[in-house]
Parts: C-alpha cells; structure tokens; sequence
C-alpha cells in the first residue's frame, strides 16, 4: 500500500484513514462510514504475487462467500460484519472496530484469568458458537488471539477468516489442515472434518491456557505439537478451580462425548459475576490520532509478515511506567523462585515460558531427551495418500512405504515468490523428531524446473541453509520434463544455543507436468544412519497411483 491509499474512498462510501496491520493476506485499515458517520474497520485481500487468475478469481469468490455466511450473524459477543463489496476485482470486508485487546495480550499482561474473568469469558465465547453453528457456520481457529476484550468490558468473538459455511463444502477439499496446532482438535490434526464439536475442543484449549497461563500442548516445533494433540492425553486443567470440570468436559478426545455449549453455559452460569459488575477493568479509551503510515519497502525475498486477521485491535491505555515496574519486579521475583527450584530440584525440569503464547526451548545446560531409535525396513508398510488442491484437481494420489503407527495430516500451501500453490502430506513420528512430507506441485512445468526448485529451498533459509548438492536418482515411469534428482541440506531452526539441526533429504521427481518432492526430515545427529533406514527405505517406495 502506498500513501495514496490513504485518504482513498471505497465504494463511494468508505475512507481510509490509517493502516492498522498489514500481513500477507491482506491489509487492514481504520476508515470512516461516511454515510453513517462512524468508524469502522476495511480489510482488503491481497492477492499473492504470482498467483494464478484462476486461483485469485477462487480467492476472491471464496471471500465473498465467506464473508456473506458470516454477515447473516447477529450476536452480542461476535464481532458484527457490516458490509462486503468489490472494487476494481478486489474484495473487501467492512466491520465493527473495537477498541480492545485480545485474550492473548490480557494473559501476556496479568498471567492468567481470575475465575470469574475465566467463566465470564467462556460463557461469553459458548454464546457466539451456539450462534454461528445454528446458523452452519464453524469458526475453524478458536484460540486466545481471536478472542476480544473490550474496553468497556464486553466479550467478542472474531475472525471468521477461514469460517466456511457447511451448505458450500464444495469449496473447500476434505483433508486440509486449518486452525492453531495448540488449539486444533484431535480429528482435525488428524485430516478430519471441522465441525461444530471441534469449536468446541478449541474452546475448551483456549480456556485451559486462559487458566493456566500456558497452552494445554506444546512442542518445540509444530510436528511435535499436533502430535501431542493426537497421541497424548489430555492434561488436567490447570489453575482453573470450578472452571475446571466445564474445561475437562470440552476437552474430550471423541468428539460425541463433548460437553455441549449449552450445558457449557448452565455449569458456568453460579460463577458468573454480579449482574452490573465487569469482571475486567473498564478501561479509559484514547483517542487516536490519525496518522499516515507509509508502505514499508520490501525486497523481493524478504518473507512476509503474520496476516493481521480481518478485525484489528485498537490502540488503547499504554501500560505506565509504574505498571512497567511493577511487572518487571513480578517478573523478577517469579524468575528468582524458578530458579531456585530448579537448583533445589537437581535441574530435572525444563524451565518453560510464554512468549506471545508460545513455550521457550530449553536452556543450553539441558540436553534433549533422547532421541527415538529409528524404524527399520521390516516395520515400514504401504500407505496411500491424496495430495490434491482445494479446487479438487485430479491426479494427486500416491503410495509410499512409511511406519503405520505415524501420524498423517495435510495442508495446502499458497503460492508466493518462491514457490507455486502446492499440496503437502505430512508422516510424523510420535516423538516428533522423524518426518516425511510428500508434496506434490500441480502444473509445475513447462514455467519452471528443479533448478527453481532448489533455488526457492535456498532462499527459504537465508543465512541458515547448508549443503545442497544434487546427484542423480531414478526416475518415475511415465513422460517427465526433465531428470529427476534427489539433495541433501541442513537447517538450523531457533536461536544458539538451543537451535534444532535438521537434516532434509529430497527427492525431486518430475511427473508429467506435476513435480513430486518426496523429503525424509532428521535430526542432524542421526544423518548418516537415517540415510539408509529411512530415506532409501521410504523414498525408493513412493509411485503415484
């Protein structure tokens, strides 16, 4: 966006007035109604640089249905949509603005929810679901950032972002992963249909780390996380006091068993507070100022921000400096007792804490747990799986030899400067630290080749790739564009002195026009013996079907 945007009316109607968060899926603006005189929020969708015309024309139409589904609810504790519209092609959403901070702010600020702020926002978040799923509607990313608290004390649920009406499931392909690995429930890591009862397991996550002041799972990487979610049990909520049977109830591995929203509401209910009491501070509102923030400059490789979601936050009461100091002495006593008790207790216990809700690795003394022996050939079994797009494109079953007790889960990744829209089909090993991605690249060729390929994995990692070298391996049966070739390259993930190692093997297989990446991902410790028991093993086996 450049600074003619500013000031520049939408739909004859809509004034931009400054940007409130721009990522890379689009940029959010303060505007000003002026037909009714107030204020409100525009996103506008952004199209990815090199997208298709097809693909954007599916992005635009899957805005516009998304965002009509969404506007057909009215709810005190949802965000309220007020118009959708297209400009020039592009699609744009106006909404509520509230002035708020989410429920992942409130917990970096105060640690973690009373237990009357706790059932007053459950009751609150139980109220919105019912809504939206009598009306069809599934949320898909219930977790702390989308939960809203307002300063006058209200409760709101947002960002219906990737909400997807059930009477158009055609739009969207079974099998994509879609929501926050801390918060996804169990069947939806695992592939599954997102239904109103998984809403309702990410409820129930979203108030175990509202109590607790930490997510129910965590995992030094995503992998290790869904596969926390998928295989192990449920903690027992901690912190929550009365809260804590309504939480265990939602948090149920078998979706049947979950405790409805209604029953979630008459069990919160006696903990409520006082009728004309707000269970969070009421906060003064500041005014502000319009400003004119120009574009920044971004150069061609340089990644992309996290998307704002479709309703910013307002800037409300700064923190003070005597509020500063007061937290930074909590901090400081909270750190002094940590510490001691891990002196005390012979450092048996990692030290944990929160950052924007995720876990910090551990420290550099501690060493990782060890590390799982890996499979060998005897114990690998055929597996069939689908790489296919959202739209449903053709061609994109295949079989691989892989373990049968690993997890299976799948996603679509969208096109940006590197790379085209792909599929991807993640194996993940129960400890987490052995993963096969099976990806597949939809009319890959004749526009590109493996030497875009390679360049795109390069840039990727800058600065923390290593290795690379190409050789030669066999190729699929069938007409190719070109030779197949297969790479090794290292990562470095996280910060020193606790940065993961990663060992990628990659095996790059032109089909047709399509172009299949079958990669075997190791920690760096095991290379060598994870070359010949797992990726010969597993990659020699993929052929799709």
């Amino acid at each position: 966006m450049d600074n003619g945007d500013l000031q520049r009316l939408i739909a004859d109607r809509y004034r931009l007035l400054h940007v409130l968060g721009q990522g890379s899926m689009g940029t959010v603006w303060a505007a000003h109604d002026e037909v009714l005189g107030r204020q409100v929020a525009v996103k506008g969708i952004l199209q990815t640089p090199g997208m298709p015309e097809v693909e954007a024309a599916q992005l635009r139409e899957r805005t516009m249905r998304e965002a009509r589904a969404v506007a057909a609810l009215s709810h005190p504790n949802l965000v309220t949509l007020y118009d959708v519209l297209q400009q020039d092609g592009d699609p744009y959403v106006v909404m509520e603005l509230v002035p708020s901070r989410s429920l992942g702010e409130v917990l970096q600020e105060q640690g973690c929810l009373t237990e009357k702020q706790g059932a007053a926002v459950l009751d609150a978040i139980a109220a919105a679901l019912a809504s939206a799923h009598r009306a069809g509607i599934t949320h898909r990313d219930v977790k702390p950032g989308n939960v809203l608290i307002a300063d006058d004390g209200r409760v709101k649920l947002t960002d219906f972002g990737i909400a997807r009406n059930v009477a158009e499931a055609t739009m969207t392909a079974r099998g994509i992963t879609l929501g926050t690995p801390a918060y996804i429930a169990p069947e939806v890591a695992q592939g599954g249909d997102v239904s109103a009862a998984a809403d309702r397991w990410s409820l129930g996550a979203t108030m175990w780390a509202a109590m607790a002041g930490e997510p129910p799972y965590v995992g030094r990487n995503v992998m290790q996380t869904i596969n926390a979610v998928i295989h192990g049990d449920v903690p027992v909520p901690a912190g929550a006091g009365r809260l804590a049977p309504v939480i265990s109830g939602l948090m149920q591995k078998e979706p049947a068993g979950r405790l409805s929203l209604v029953d979630v509401r008459r069990q919160v209910y006696p903990l409520l507070p006082e009728p004309g009491t707000d269970a969070f501070e009421v906060r003064e509102q500041v005014q502000v100022p319009i400003v004119v923030r120009p574009k920044p400059k971004i150069e061609p490789d340089a990644p992309l921000a996290d998307d704002p979601g479709p309703l910013p936050f307002m800037i409300t009461k700064p923190i003070t400096p005597e509020r500063r100091r007061g937290r930074v002495a909590t901090t400081f006593v909270l750190a002094a007792a940590l510490l001691l008790f891990v002196a005390g207790s012979g450092g048996g216990f990692a030290l944990t804490r929160l950052a924007a809700g995720a876990p910090l690795l551990p420290p550099a003394e501690q060493t990782l747990p060890t590390l799982p022996t890996l499979p060998t050939s005897a114990t690998l079994r055929p597996r069939t799986a689908s790489a296919v797009l959202a739209n449903g494109d053709q061609g994109g079953r295949f079989t691989l030899n892989v373990e049968q007790s690993w997890s299976v889960y799948t996603e679509q990744r969208g096109a940006d400067q590197r790379f085209p829209v792909s599929a991807v089909v993640h194996f993940v090993s129960g400890s987490g630290a052995y993963e096969v991605t099976v990806q597949r690249f939809p009319e890959y060729y004749p526009k590109r080749d493996i030497d875009t390929y390679v360049a795109g994995v390069q840039g990727r990692w800058p600065g923390r790739f290593f290795g690379g070298e190409t050789t030669s391996t066999p190729d699929l049966p069938g007409p190719r564009s070109e030779n197949s070739i297969q790479f090794l390259y290292k990562t470095v993930e996280g910060d020193e002195p606790t940065a993961l190692r990663r060992s990628h093997f990659s095996r790059l297989l032109p089909y047709g026009n399509d172009l299949w990446v079958v990669e075997v991902i190791v920690p760096t410790e095991q290379e060598d013996e994870a070359r010949v028991r797992l990726f010969d093993a597993i990659a020699s086996t993929f052929a799709p079907v």
